[in-house]
């Protein structure tokens, strides 16, 4: 049986950012572990990716050596308005960030463009997006087809648009400054472990924020190296959708 995948997505990649996830980085350099570099294109955390040349080249050369940028959002921040109900899901779990959460076509759709026109003109391309929060309103998937984005991501997986495919992965996720945060710290190594020793795929997401709270890059750390040590195999998003036997791998 091919190994388990494992991908570690940094999450929330903009100017305002940039030292915590050059941070990220470079710990995952020293496991040999490529990144999914999640990137906030327009403004936000007043800063947008055309107001910083420096951060556009550095993505540039994360990428020339085996990271892949994947779009994320184009403010991260919540729209006034939809159903009330996806309002209150929104605030719970993405606590203000699901900016696709409640878009119909049109506005999702134009939100992507002005996200890939930034990248482009940064030098950068994006085969992928993942909604901030992981959240995303049906008719943002259909403009996501639209537009020609090959993957998306949720919380449970890897959605290969193109062919259809579901790659099951839960993300193991840090929730910094709330009540489980400790208690998750803890279970992450241990979940990571587990499913890469049964043959199942692990994704492991990493947030700026994550770097202010004491313990949680050692146990991220622990986690990855424990999902490697059971056999996992290192990727991006990318690499799933695109080769046949990783993605296999989860499917479903």
């Amino acid at each position: 049986m091919t190994a388990p995948w494992l991908v570690v997505s940094v999450h929330d990649v903009a100017p305002g950012t940039a030292e915590a996830c050059r941070d990220w980085c470079a710990t995952l350099d020293l496991l040999s572990v490529p990144a999914s570099l999640l990137v906030v294109a327009g403004p936000w955390r007043g800063g947008a990716l055309a107001d910083d040349p420096g951060l556009a080249a550095w993505l540039q050369q994360r990428c020339a050596g085996g990271d892949e940028v994947v779009q994320h959002g184009w403010t991260h921040v919540a729209p006034p308005g939809g159903p009330a109900w996806r309002r209150a899901v929104g605030a719970a779990v993405a606590r203000g960030a699901g900016e696709f959460w409640t878009l119909d076509e049109a506005e999702a759709r134009r939100r992507l463009e002005h996200g890939r026109d930034a990248l482009g003109a940064a030098g950068l391309v994006a085969d992928g997006f993942t909604p901030p929060g992981w959240l995303a309103s049906p008719a943002t998937l259909v403009a996501l087809r639209s537009l020609g984005f090959g993957f998306t991501t949720d919380h449970g997986g890897v959605r290969d648009l193109r062919t259809g495919a579901r790659h099951r992965a839960p993300a193991l996720s840090h929730r910094p400054g709330t009540f489980g945060e400790r208690l998750g710290a803890r279970l992450m190594p241990a979940v990571a472990a587990r499913r890469a020793r049964a043959d199942r795929p692990v994704r492991i997401a990493l947030h700026p924020d994550d770097l202010d709270r004491p313990g949680l890059r050692a146990a991220t750390v622990s986690a990855i190296d424990a999902a490697l040590t059971a056999g996992a195999r290192p990727c991006t998003y990318g690499d799933v959708v695109a080769a046949p036997a990783l993605a296999r791998e989860g499917a479903g």
